[in-house]
């Protein structure tokens, strides 16, 4: 099955401009949607968002025909659990630097939370406390899947990618050389074919 939407995910800055470099250099034909999260970054808060799962919630509405989620950092986590919620909706998965969904505690990771939560005080406050484990089911999850990971990137650092290529049945990881955390966005250039080759399998 191919897609008809690319559903583009951002982090936890909740940069909806992240993945637009990239989004303008592939040739797959889908359409492009780009999702924010309430109250991260430019989009305005939303009572009814209290939580991770109502940011699953906000991806799986917009899943109504077959969907490829690119996804960076935080989004990665809520783009698994789309997947594993809604797979049959789910034609492609695009990980870059996730840096969740997984124990963490037995990798050499920065913790970006504090940073991030003095940059922008008003965050909400639930989503430095999801510490949710996915890995007892990330072997569900069988379509195609691409990690993107940068070799100089303290967050998530590429022992965090190899991790997941080994939990995801159906994963293949590639490593940019001096990709940082924000790597998609600034290597979109080398990231975009890459994505473009991923949509075609």
């Amino acid at each position: 099955m191919q897609a008809t939407r690319l559903m583009f995910l951002p982090g936890a800055s909740g940069n909806t401009a992240f993945w637009r470099p990239v989004a303008e250099r592939l040739t797959h034909p889908g359409e492009r949607l780009h999702i924010g999260w309430p109250g991260f970054g430019s989009t305005p808060p939303d009572p009814a968002v209290n939580g991770m799962e109502d940011l699953v919630a906000r991806v799986i509405a917009a899943m109504d025909r077959p969907t490829a989620l690119i996804a960076q950092s935080m989004g990665g986590v809520i783009a698994m659990r789309a997947a594993l919620e809604k797979p049959a909706q789910v034609t492609h998965l695009v990980l870059t630097a996730t840096s969740g969904g997984l124990d963490l505690s037995g990798f050499d990771v920065e913790d970006w939370r504090p940073a991030l939560q003095a940059e922008q005080p008003a965050l909400p406050p639930w989503f430095a406390e999801d510490r949710q484990d996915l890995s007892a089911q990330l072997g569900r999850i069988t379509v195609p899947v691409l990690l993107l990971w940068g070799d100089a990137d303290p967050i998530s650092p590429v022992a965090v990618g190899e991790r997941l290529a080994a939990l995801l049945p159906n994963a293949r990881l590639h490593v940019l050389a001096g990709g940082e955390h924000d790597l998609a966005h600034v290597h979109a250039a080398q990231a975009a074919p890459l994505i473009d080759a991923h949509l075609g399998r």
